[in-house]
């Protein structure tokens, strides 16, 4: 299958493979562009218009957070807005759900290109979008994109993105998980010229709105997206009035300008290489019991790093994103791992950035594929893994291995889609949000954070239950974080948490599972960490709750109550909760970092007393003895390392050691060394020589396969949901038995060269 790159001429079709922005774009000569910028700023005038572009941008998200009735908006902060330059570089995206701006970009470029001539792009227009061919995640989120002008030139943008309470397709909130195709989903709006004069036109907003079940919803939604268009258009407006347009204008071209030379300087200190991921996406549509491939290969060639999902399975069911979701879900990885401490200005990276999928693949989908629900399949699916490429590129720099982070949780968000008549009669369609509360993957220095959010929405919050409660005819039983849940390590991915409910003051809830990552874990360790739990879902039909409430006794868990477990499907449509059945949701951990027996033993033990990691987990995965009541036994876990690590030992003539020269460490279990007349990668703890640099270091070293369900105590039964069997695959130094690095794989599936370095 070719990649976009392969692609030429009239082959390429950007409504259909999706919008990749020439490098010179076609803008109508009647559109001035504003340009002219000043070179030497004093440094005080600099910081202080630099600030005050970044709080216009935060100013912008929380205007719309404010305005927005709906709950997407006020408790998932799923938004963000941005500034661009005038021709679509970005200045700034905000600290809410990053990846929607990861294609405003593209937006911005496509707007100047097929809108700059026919309508025009003059003052007081505003653009609307959700056509994930030209630029936004699904169709349910929503752009509005606004030219600031400066005395009749195109000065630059504001943009803000909203995921709108539906905007139509056959399933309320406008996730369709058994659409066969675009047509069975939102509508899907190329940009169209929604404000003119700044006024809204009454005709397309009627047009637009007329798709949802809940117009007056998405009005309000809309508004607020005005309004904070509208907030930063007049901030910006107000610094260029105070400091002079060509200042403005220097600071933003300053801003991007150090965003580069900052990426390059981190680039300079990384070897040239190819990184690679793979992971898997399960169930594609109601009743699908299959697994889908999901490949990532990084290359760094100097200073250009390129991003390829060859290998990846092709488009199926309603499980797919486009080009631009691809691309953003990346974006989010790239900003945070290599353009953190630029305030988000991810514009001078992606001058050295290329994104080059394969059209027809399952994250890179032609027209007219179903995207609905990618946020929750393939854009996480996507993202996710950049961190772990990114990670394992930056850790063979000491400076910069302090920013590596594993994957965290929702790597696979278990959606339930609920809907039905609420507690005020009216009619209802919503996605719990509880899912958000996340957690961070491991650090290379530090434990990730339990329930710690989201990486991808750094200032996200679960919402309180009483808010959910208030909003939907819901009553919460519990909320408690999850045993186990986090991926073991030398530092420990942070754990999620369980969500359980019943009806309340209604008849009944009509309910969708939208979820993948149940059989196969998704949020992997890294460098010999393990991986976190799966999504779960539980259910009990029938139950005794009634009861229980009246004699006043508080449900700890589902397994207190009493009735008929019911196994949930992950696209299963329209089964009914009645007010008796209890539903529990639980979302994937984090992934851990390093060998679990390198993790300190006492850590292990305040683990256990703070109930994130079981007995039986500290003495499988860790090696650590506790007594019942949690004390530690340091003579006992020291035999039991020891011991486990002999058996993994090869005892035969072929283990060698290597004294050369060490040349790189690309992972904390492996370094390269000069021997032998070539580069050699050997163990980091005892130098056992694992091969060439040339060949897979796994191929030597001693391989062990088990059970999915050995890599975490959270992880049930693959065979409820998936026919292909899951293979948890160890490999170990053959000299000192040391954990060099885990896999998980289809039973079969070859062995995935995750680390090829340059180094000669």
């Amino acid at each position: 299958m070719p990649k976009i790159s392969e692609m030429k001429g009239e082959v390429f079709d950007g409504k259909k493979h999706g919008y990749v922005p020439p490098k010179k774009l076609k803008i109508s000569p009647t559109l001035k562009l504003h340009t002219k910028k000043v070179k030497d700023i004093d440094p005080i005038t600099f910081e202080v218009v630099r600030h005050a572009l970044w709080h216009v941008n935060e100013e912008h998200g929380a205007t719309i957070q404010r305005l927005s009735g709906s709950p997407v908006a006020m408790y998932a902060l799923d938004l963000n807005p941005s500034i661009l330059t005038e021709d679509g570089e970005f200045l700034y995206f905000g600290p809410y759900m990053q990846y929607m701006s990861g294609v405003t970009d593209t937006q911005v470029k496509w707007i100047l290109e097929y809108r700059s001539d026919n309508p025009g792009i003059k003052d007081g227009d505003m653009f609307l979008a959700n056509d994930p061919w030209v630029g936004a995640a699904h169709q349910q989120d929503v752009m509005l994109i606004c030219p600031v002008f400066w005395k009749g030139e195109l000065f630059c943008w504001t943009t803000n993105c909203l995921h709108q309470y539906d905007i139509g397709g056959t399933t309320p909130s406008s996730f369709c998980p058994s659409a066969k195709d675009a047509f069975d989903e939102g509508i899907c709006i190329p940009p169209i010229k929604i404000v003119e004069n700044n006024v809204i036109r009454r005709d397309l907003e009627e047009m637009y709105l007329r798709s949802s079940r809940k117009p007056d919803a998405v009005a309000l939604d809309f508004r607020a997206q005005l309004a904070g268009n509208f907030t930063a258009k007049e901030r910006i407006l107000t610094l260029i009035a105070k400091y002079g347009p060509e200042v403005v204008k220097g600071v933003m071209t300053r801003v991007i300008d150090n965003s580069e030379k900052a990426f390059l300087a981190k680039m300079k200190r990384l070897p040239d290489g190819i990184w690679r991921d793979r992971t898997y996406v399960e169930c594609c549509r109601p009743g699908d019991r299959g697994t889908y491939k999901v490949c990532l290969t990084l290359r760094k060639e100097g200073n250009k790093l390129i991003f390829e999902n060859e290998g990846s399975a092709d488009q199926d069911g309603a499980m797919n994103a486009t080009y631009s979701g691809w691309r953003g879900a990346i974006m989010v990885a790239l900003n945070q791992l290599m353009c953190w401490e630029q305030y988000f200005c991810v514009a001078g990276a992606l001058r050295h950035v290329e994104f080059d999928p394969s059209p027809g693949t399952f994250n890179c989908a032609d027209f007219p594929a179903s995207v609905s629900t990618a946020p929750t399949q393939s854009m996480e699916i996507s993202y996710y893994p950049a961190y772990n490429v990114l990670s394992k590129m930056i850790y063979t720099d000491p400076q910069m291995r302090g920013d590596i982070m594993c994957i965290g949780g929702t790597s696979q968000w278990p959606g339930t889609l609920f809907r039905g008549i609420n507690q005020w009669g009216d009619y209802y369609g919503y996605l719990l949000v509880d899912p958000i509360g996340g957690a961070i993957g491991a650090f290379s220095n530090g434990d990730g954070i339990n329930t710690g959010g989201q990486s991808r929405t750094p200032i996200c919050r679960l919402p309180n239950v009483e808010h959910t409660e208030q909003d939907f005819p819901v009553l919460f039983l519990y909320r408690k974080e999850v045993v186990d849940s986090g991926g073991a390590g030398k530092w420990r991915g942070g754990v999620s948490a369980e969500s359980c409910f019943i009806p309340h003051r209604t008849a009944s809830i009509n309910q969708d599972t939208l979820s993948s990552g149940n059989a196969i874990p998704t949020s992997t360790g890294m460098m010999g960490g393990y991986p976190a739990s799966v999504n779960v879902y539980k259910f009990k039909r029938d139950t005794d709750i009634k009861a229980r409430m009246d004699r006043q006794e508080m449900v700890g868990d589902i397994a207190d109550v009493k009735g008929r477990e019911e196994v949930l499907g992950l696209r299963q449509q329209g089964f009914v909760q009645n007010p008796q059945d209890v539903y529990a949701v639980i979302w994937t951990g984090a992934g851990g970092f390093g060998d679990p027996f390198e993790r300190d033993a006492e850590r292990v033990r305040a683990d256990w007393d703070n109930r994130v990691v079981s007995r039986g987990a500290a003495e499988a995965i860790y090696g650590v003895v506790l007594s019942e009541k949690g004390a530690l036994d340091a003579d006992a876990t020291a035999k039991l390392r020891a011991k486990r690590r002999l058996a993994r030992v090869r005892k035969d003539a072929s283990v060698k050691k290597l004294t050369g020269p060490v040349m790189a460490k690309p992972t904390e279990n492996l370094v390269l060394r000069k021997a032998n007349g070539g580069v050699h990668i050997c163990c980091a703890k005892c130098d056992t020589d694992l091969g060439s640099a040339r060949d897979n270091y796994k191929d030597h070293c001693v391989r062990q396969d088990q059970e999915i369900g050995v890599s975490n105590p959270n992880i049930g039964d693959y065979k409820r949901y998936i026919d292909a069997k899951p293979v948890w695959r160890q490999f170990f130094c053959p000299g000192c038995g040391a954990l060099i690095e885990n896999e998980i794989a289809r039973e079969g599936e070859e062995v995935l060269r995750d680390i090829e370095l340059s180094i000669k």
